[in-house]
């Protein structure tokens, strides 16, 4: 099964660009969240870890 994807894989020229492409453009998210957990405030944080806790938070999913 291998062997037809790569035979088919050889023959795009260029497509060694691909897996190039794609791990930059995942480095990139993965940098930007990062960047962005690393400057969120301490508040900010542990406001969100207490969410799925919270037992007075509106559920609007739920028929009442």
């Amino acid at each position: 099964m291998l062997k037809y994807i790569k035979h088919n894989l050889e023959t795009i020229d260029g497509v060694a660009i691909y897996p190039i492409i794609s791990l930059l453009l995942f480095l990139g998210v993965f940098l930007t969240m990062l960047f962005f957990v690393f400057k969120m405030k301490k508040s900010n944080i542990d406001e969100v870890s207490q969410l799925p806790l919270d037992s007075n938070s509106i559920n609007l999913n739920e028929d009442e």
